[in-house]
């Protein structure tokens, strides 16, 4: 049997960063905390936590974070069932350009009539299932279709994306069309070093990638149209960021035809929990009704 308080110790050292800083969360002594550890290695049989800077936990040690985390949002969710009941944190991983777009406005509602908080975890929709893999969300938006063992998934809807960029963009780099060299020397905006969205669509437009780009790396959703539309660069972006830069001409679709179409899903635990069964519904009827909505 589980001490669900030398778990809560290690729990607070791996979400907190650091022995001094859960030691202040959990209104305890630093020295405690490393000694709740300590027994709970011990009494596991298994290294939790490489004491490196921040902590990470082992790979046993995200396993037994995992199951601590389900069994505490099990626990809220029936503490939760009257009115007076504390707010709940779900911890959602979740892509930066459905942060940026739709994700609020599919579960604004729910979140205003409901006691929860989001804890959300921001990285690239080929990769946040990589969170929810590790335990470190219950749930999570994903470019993946296939659930992991022990989840289930749930489409939402899509994102389509083009290359866009100003006219006068357009009339300096490529005043006789759009060419693999000229996309070569041409500067690109890049979300970051994972983003190779941009090489899938020039692959299928041109036949092939550039070798290389002049890239600006830009890790803000929110700043990327707006960068975009000051001339300055070309890059991807999703139909409801650039719908109302191009019906004012101030963007232009630098490669008519052509578009990288991301269908995504919602990942989360198979847990008989009716708050997180109320939000995957929520969320799957917000994002039905956010990404079917014209540009």
């Amino acid at each position: 049997m589980l001490d669900y308080r030398l778990v809560e110790a290690f729990a607070a050292v791996v979400a907190e960063g650091g022995f001094e800083r859960a030691a202040g969360v959990l209104h305890v002594t630093q020295s405690a905390v490393s000694q709740r550890v300590k027994m709970l290695e011990e009494r596991t049989g298994c290294v939790l936590l490489v004491r490196s800077s921040p902590p990470e936990p082992t790979a046993a040690g995200r396993e037994l974070l995992r199951h601590y985390r389900q069994v505490r949002w099990l626990e809220a969710d029936l503490s939760m069932a009257g009115d007076d009941g504390e707010y709940a944190t779900l911890p959602v991983g979740v892509n930066a350009d459905s942060l940026a777009t739709w994700f609020f406005p599919a579960v604004r509602d729910y979140l205003a009539r409901e006691r929860m908080l989001l804890d959300l975890r921001v990285d690239d929709q080929a990769e946040t299932h990589r969170l929810l893999r590790g335990g470190d969300v219950l749930g999570c938006v994903s470019a993946r279709d296939e659930p992991f063992q022990g989840c289930r998934a749930e489409y939402l809807g899509d994102m389509v994306y083009r290359l866009y960029c100003t006219p006068e963009y357009k009339h300096r780099w490529f005043p006789d069309g759009v060419t693999l060299a000229g996309m070569e020397r041409a500067p690109m905006l890049i979300f970051n070093r994972k983003d190779v969205m941009h090489g899938e669509l020039l692959a299928e437009a041109l036949g092939a990638a550039p070798p290389a780009y002049q890239a600006f790396y830009l890790p803000s959703s929110e700043r990327f149209a707006p960068t975009i539309a000051s001339g300055l660069v070309c890059g991807m972006l999703p139909n409801q960021q650039a719908a109302e830069f191009a019906a004012r001409r101030e963007l232009v679709d630098l490669l008519p035809g052509h578009a990288v179409t991301v269908r995504l899903h919602w990942h989360c635990w198979n847990l008989a929990s009716r708050r997180l069964t109320g939000f995957t519904n929520a969320l799957a009827a917000g994002a039905s009704r956010e990404l079917g909505r014209a540009p």
